[in-house]
């Protein structure tokens, strides 16, 4: 026989909802359009599905490049050699993810927090030919408004280096053959449905002292998954790093390329003050 004081069906899916309301309150105004999808299981099964809030997108990097053509031509390469070479991931204004949130108010936003990059990864640029040294920013290096590359120039100047290697993840969740990237995906509602993670790492190579672009490279990875295979956002979000991980891999391979290009071209470089 059911207690007395046993709570109601309404009494319960109240709670829930409120319960729902303050976890986005607390993760931001865009976790919020996960709400309404999340608590249809309220109406139907008495329970309330999960969210999983996408990682925001990759920055626009021509921004990071003059657009009057004959500024561009003017710029010169001035590195020296071995080349000191500063890494700063930059991603769109207002980057959040599930694991981290890019620093400044903007036209773009810098992540400083490693969540795909390791040390290995550092090292291997460093132990390319005719480097000496290859180093990431410090976000107390980083003026807090960003709106073109020289805040960065200016950062990567303050730790002495030659080069400035920028690069930005953009990853997409989709659904089957959809063409439109998920802003929020629900987990538990379409377990039938299969989800395609794609990634492309994008990086361009500047000189800190006149904003010559060397040249930039990308690598894309793809990582497939039925929807109910993830049962929560932790799980979720290993697949998004495995799937940028994989395409930061790729992207050092290409820069490996570029670079070779960049240090048989080294004699033309002569030095030249920051611009």
């Amino acid at each position: 026989m059911k207690p007395n004081n046993a709570p109601s069906k309404a009494r319960i899916a109240e709670t829930l909802t409120m319960k729902v309301v303050a976890d986005f309150a607390r993760a931001g105004v865009r976790a919020l359009l996960a709400i309404p999808l999340a608590c249809v299981a309220i109406l139907t099964a008495g329970g309330c599905a999960v969210s999983y809030m996408t990682p925001s997108f990759g920055a626009n990097m021509s921004v990071f490049t003059d657009s009057d053509i004959k500024a561009v031509l003017a710029k010169q390469p001035a590195a020296n050699f071995p080349a000191s070479i500063a890494l700063a991931r930059v991603q769109e204004p207002n980057y959040r993810s599930h694991t981290t949130r890019g620093f400044g108010k903007g036209r773009y936003s810098v992540v400083t927090v490693r969540d795909v990059e390791t040390n290995e990864d550092i090292r291997r640029i460093a132990d390319l030919p005719d480097v000496a040294d290859a180093i990431p920013i410090s976000r107390m290096l980083l003026e807090d408004r960003l709106d073109s590359d020289r805040p960065l120039r200016r950062a990567a100047a303050a730790l002495h280096a030659d080069m400035l290697l920028l690069y930005t993840f953009d990853t997409g969740f989709y659904i089957d053959d959809a063409a439109s990237p998920l802003t929020v995906l629900t987990l538990g509602l379409s377990p039938h449905k299969r989800i395609r993670v794609v990634t492309t790492a994008s990086a361009v190579l500047v000189d800190v002292r006149t904003g010559y672009v060397y040249g930039a490279v990308d690598s894309t990875a793809r990582r497939d998954n039925l929807a109910s295979a993830w049962t929560d956002r932790d799980t979720v979000d290993r697949d998004r790093i495995k799937t940028e991980r994989e395409a930061f891999e790729g992207l050092l391979s290409e820069f490996g390329t570029l670079w070779r290009r960049v240090a048989t071209d080294k004699p033309q470089h002569a030095s030249a003050s920051i611009r």
